[in-house]
């Protein structure tokens, strides 16, 4: 299983995002930033397989283009890309999987850290 999965909700429609272009990328302390994955959401909203099964501990970010999600859907939108950033610590060695969902609607979003 990747290290990172998301998943994206159409809380207005009240349905998986389906279709939502999806990029990875970790930010270096140097100010780098180095494309990990990248891929685009199942009909249930979700990239199950995004990024590799193990990553080094640091600080990543995802990338959604609700912009591309929003002009397929019709939709009127306020964020044309929302970019989620995370710290990744390992713990016993490795870094553990997280889950980092989206929660979307036309003018308002929220994310958690999901199991």
């Amino acid at each position: 299983m990747s290290t990172v999965t998301t998943h994206v909700l159409d809380t207005a429609r009240g349905v998986p995002a389906a279709g939502v272009p999806i990029r990875m990328e970790r930010l270096g302390p140097d100010g780098t930033v180095d494309p990990v994955a990248q891929g685009v959401t199942d009909d249930d909203g979700r990239i199950r397989d995004l990024g590799p099964d193990d990553l080094a501990a640091g600080v990543y970010r995802l990338t959604f283009d609700t912009g591309r999600y929003a002009a397929a859907t019709g939709q009127e939108n306020f964020f044309p890309e929302v970019s989620i950033v995370f710290n990744l610590r390992a713990e016993g060695g490795s870094v553990p999987h997280h889950h980092v969902p989206l929660l979307l609607s036309p003018f308002h979003y929220s994310t958690y850290k999901g199991s």
